[in-house]
């Protein structure tokens, strides 16, 4: 073969290579524990896979199709397998145009959609999707702009809203909270208000950040992850310290207080809450929030959570669940980028350990888990904002 044939043969591979997507060898990385396997559900190489940029919430119908917020493209899409492989057939548009949607929630057929200033509502008809319609009106804009909503097993609808800002005192009551709403879209806060004065939607306080909640399958208790504060140190004027505060998740009960801006949770020392020297509240305040049941790493980002009951995985499992952290953005050494398994021991969360991880190499993230869902196959689905694909995690005994 002569130079130029080999020169022109190397170019061409190179050329390849460069097309190939950033986790193209990630996928295979990624570590879980022995029996368990994760495949790609959905991506750039699905039918219609562009429209899959930004991956973020997941839920399923009651015929056991996913459905997916997509922020980049303002849409929300469903990913059909229709004969059950294991891989999704085609992305199809459900809702565009949207407004930064997030959360996806579904009441019988009518589909709930999360945009950042309120809850919109599809139908599907005759096998098309209706325009979007104002459910939800008016929530807060800005700052932390994603919003999620789930259905409680209360039958009650749930909203975070996150903060304005890093840490700060809100002119906002709806900001840093969780809301409650009926499924007719009242309001339906903790604080049942009488006579003329209007029903407040505030259900809890002080969550800095909660995107991802969800309920246990036993207790009905509901569980929150939520993001500490950026820049914090734990010293008076003192140097920014990278690993504080933890990241939360919390256990949410009508009119609690979880502490934000002035307190967060004790990392190693649960049922703790700590005072922001830096950012006090008044005397005493601290003492009376709620302190956190878990924490993980400062900075990790914990996002979707999912229980794992409905999993045909091991019965050690199937009492737990699965948490997404989608990454750090401002430590010096990352973390997150991972999956973590919270343990639970009657009914009560113990303790968090590592269940997935691989998509941090080298101080480089090539992806980001966003959240997590199981799927009426009884496999575990995870969504991905930076390497645009939605992950199946299965087992299998050996």
């Amino acid at each position: 073969m002569s130079k130029s044939k080999i020169h022109v043969r190397l170019v061409t591979i190179f050329v390849l290579l460069a097309m190939q997507p950033a986790w193209a060898n990630g996928v295979a990385d990624i570590q879980l524990p022995a029996g368990f396997k994760i495949e790609v559900f959905a991506d750039i190489n699905t039918k219609n896979g562009e429209q899959l940029s930004g991956p973020r919430m997941m839920a399923f119908d009651a015929k056991g199709n996913l459905y997916v917020s997509v922020v980049a493209s303002h849409r929300v899409v469903m990913l059909p397998d229709h004969n059950r492989d294991g891989v999704a057939d085609e992305i199809v548009t459900v809702a565009h145009d949207l407004n930064a949607p997030q959360g996806i929630a579904f009441i019988g057929d009518t589909l709930l959609i999360a945009n950042q200033d309120g809850v919109v509502k599809v139908n599907q008809t005759q096998g098309s999707w209706t325009k979007p319609q104002a459910f939800i009106s008016n929530l807060p804009t800005g700052g932390h702009t994603l919003k999620n909503v789930k259905l409680g097993p209360d039958g009650f609808l749930y909203i975070n809203v996150g903060s304005s800002c890093n840490v700060c005192l809100e002119n906002e009551p709806m900001r840093a909270t969780i809301l409650r709403y009926t499924i007719e879209g009242k309001p339906a806060g903790a604080l049942v208000t009488l006579g003329r004065h209007q029903q407040s939607a505030i259900f809890a306080r002080g969550l800095r950040n909660s995107q991802g909640f969800a309920w246990h399958p036993v207790t009905g208790a509901m569980y929150a992850t939520n993001n500490g504060a950026d820049n914090r140190s734990n010293a008076l004027g003192g140097a920014v310290n990278d690993e504080v505060p933890p990241e939360h998740l919390n256990k949410i009960e009508a009119g609690k207080h979880y502490g934000w801006p002035h307190c967060w949770g004790g990392s190693k020392e649960i049922g703790t809450q700590i005072e922001d020297p830096n950012f006090k509240g008044s005397v005493g305040f601290c003492e009376t929030t709620q302190a956190p049941v878990v924490s993980f790493k400062s900075h990790t980002t914990p996002i979707g959570i999912s229980f794992l009951d409905k999993t045909n995985w091991p019965s050690a499992y199937r009492a737990d669940a699965i948490v997404a952290l989608h990454g750090s953005w401002n430590r010096k050494q990352p973390a997150g980028y991972q999956l973590m398994r919270v343990k639970f021991k009657a009914n009560e969360p113990t303790e968090v350990e590592d269940f997935a991880t691989g998509w941090l190499k080298n101080q480089q993230a090539w992806g980001r888990p966003v959240d997590v869902a199981v799927g009426a196959d009884g496999a575990l689905y995870v969504s991905d904002d930076k390497a645009n694909i939605i992950y199946r995690v299965s087992y299998k005994s050996k």
